[in-house]
């Protein structure tokens, strides 16, 4: 994995590099980024960096025998640990490393359902075990093979419990030339013993147009549907990648056409409307609600006077625009309340025809009769 096949975090991948060609490489570095940022990717090429023969001033060679060890994540300096769902007590990282190299090299941009897709997981909570935690004390005991560094990357240690522990001495006083690289998504969920020492590297999410430029260069999308996936990923490009395998909808006018039935309260059209998004399967109605949700969301922002921050395609900004001015900030945010709890229920499997003949309800009650619902979380027309 070199720097130039991940998407955007230039910023990012400029700091990882000075830190390498200052000679201020910090021991244990933890990368934190929201799932679909591009953290995982960012530490393999780190590491590649790091052990490449020839570095260049803004990548790794990619041709010397230490990358192309990396890129089939074969090199004997390389390891990785991650959750798994063990079957036997002995079970550690190395159990799974062929499926993890095979989920890796598909997809970078690598999540825990993806990779729960490629085990037999069954029932079972993902979580980094006891011996997988022997398992890591041995490999970092060992000197570097082939490399200046032999480098751990362990990925999501929100998922090591109190037997992350063990771990301490070897990250607080690891062997010479060893780099622990910690990815993770959630700081709040990682053991305060092991965050108090590692370096902090922030990685944000990716831009709007990172996204939909990946979408049309790399995966030939039109200029619509590009614009569209951007805009629903919100920065995430694991989504932005599994929207890709789904059907191609077009939400915005399924979304509007929902709006305006409901406003019109006109009853046996909106069941009509059910029986059609009850068709559509679990993943598009979540986008569809999704989309629902950051639409009204940009229409808000319309109604404040900041449209320079909306980000919707010419066609849509003129619809987001009429509905602006005629749905009132309490309307929105009722609507936009219901989707949210749609959205947790499609998750969970809920039967869609009851589910969205009852969201309609809902939504011709606010939009139709005006009855909002009252209380201080709700933001004043």
């Amino acid at each position: 994995m070199q720097f130039k096949e991940i998407i955007g975090q230039q910023e990012v991948k400029q700091r990882l590099i000075n830190s390498v060609t200052e000679n201020r490489v910090s021991h244990a570095q933890l990368f934190l980024g929201p799932e679909g940022s591009g953290a995982l990717a960012l530490a393999v090429a780190y590491a590649q960096y790091v052990s490449c023969e020839d570095k260049q001033t803004d990548d790794s060679c990619g041709v010397c025998a230490s990358c192309r060890k990396y890129q089939k994540l074969m090199h004997p300096d390389l390891h990785f640990s991650y959750p798994f769902f063990a079957k036997h007590k002995d079970d550690n990282a190395l159990t799974f490393i062929e499926q993890w190299r095979e989920a890796f090299t598909a997809n970078p941009y690598l999540s825990l359902d993806i990779w729960r897709n490629y085990l037999d997981a069954e029932n079972k909570q993902a979580n980094i075990n006891i011996a997988e935690c022997h398992q890591i004390i041995k490999k970092l005991s060992f000197k570097p093979f082939e490399s200046a560094y032999k480098i751990l990357i362990l990925w999501l240690p929100e998922y090591l419990d109190k037997e992350g522990n063990a771990l301490l001495k070897v990250i607080e006083e690891p062997q010479p030339n060893t780099l622990f690289l910690l990815v993770a998504q959630n700081q709040d969920q990682i053991l305060n013993t092991i965050l108090s020492r590692t370096q902090l590297v922030k990685i944000p999410c990716l831009n709007y147009e990172d996204i939909k430029t990946e979408m049309l260069t790399r995966h030939h999308q039109t200029e619509t549907a590009a614009a569209e996936i951007a805009y629903l990923a919100n920065g995430n490009m694991t989504e932005a990648l599994a929207m890709l395998q789904q059907d191609s909808k077009n939400y915005h006018e399924l979304f509007v056409q929902w709006l305006r039935l409901c406003v019109g309260n006109k009853g046996l059209e909106v069941m009509n409307f059910v029986e059609q998004v009850a068709k559509m399967g679990r993943e598009n109605q979540k986008n569809f609600v999704r989309y629902g949700i950051s639409f009204l969301r940009e229409c808000c922002l319309l109604r404040a006077g900041v449209g320079r921050v909306v980000k919707l395609p010419a066609n849509e900004l003129e619809t987001a625009k009429k509905m602006a001015e005629v749905i009132s900030f309490a309307m929105a945010e009722a609507v936009i309340s219901e989707l949210e709890k749609a959205h947790y229920h499609i998750e969970r499997n809920a039967n869609p025809k009851i589910l969205f003949l009852d969201v309609s309800l809902q939504i011709i009650k606010i939009l139709h009769l005006k009855i909002v619902p009252e209380g201080n979380h709700y933001i004043p027309n």
